[in-house]
């Protein structure tokens, strides 16, 4: 799993912006690493988020850009009444299946960007709401620059979380998972 994009990442615009949104997954992911669904789970702080609960969101949230870009329904899309079930693993849900769901999204996310994308200028319709662009469309471009925005953010989010649950750093998590012990 990548931990920074090197200045030599492919070349197109595509590669650099599918590897920037990789980079930010990653730092996701990593952050439940060697956890127990019970410390996934854990709300650390008074904002109720988990990391179990964010790798959900986050994992969630973009299936969702991606079917309004295929302009295809969204099975996964939440309602008010559903809606804080997308920041919580609920029923029989597990981090590794969450894990799992969005390796899937990300190998369907890359492969619509790479194969099905005619230009990076296309656009798609967006809903009406406040949070979205003003003229409702928005291009493939901003979509991806959206995805690196929203995992970055969340990202943040899961190291202060996981630094709060066991005093592990993001660096220290980047270290285990290449099996590096910090010893010569």
């Amino acid at each position: 799993m990548v931990t920074h994009v090197p200045a030599e990442a492919p070349g197109d615009e595509r590669g650099v912006l599918l590897a920037f949104v990789e980079a930010q997954r990653g730092a996701i992911r990593r952050s439940v690493l060697g956890l127990t669904e019970e410390q996934a789970a854990t709300r650390p702080g008074v904002s109720g988020l988990s990391l179990s609960g964010l790798l959900k969101h986050v994992a969630e949230g973009e299936l969702n850009w991606l079917r309004m870009a295929q302009r295809r329904p969204n099975d996964k899309e939440r309602d008010a009444d559903t809606w804080a079930d997308g920041f919580r693993l609920v029923g029989d849900e597990t981090v590794p299946q969450m894990l799992e769901f969005w390796a899937k999204v990300a190998a369907e996310t890359e492969a619509f960007i790479r194969h099905d994308v005619r230009s990076m200028d296309d656009t798609f319709p967006l809903p009406p709401a406040p949070w979205f662009p003003e003229d409702g469309h928005c291009s493939m471009r901003w979509l991806l620059i959206h995805l690196v925005e929203e995992a970055g953010r969340h990202a943040g989010h899961a190291d202060i979380l996981r630094e709060t649950l066991d005093g592990r750093t993001a660096l220290q998590l980047v270290a285990e998972e290449a099996g590096y012990s910090g010893q010569s």
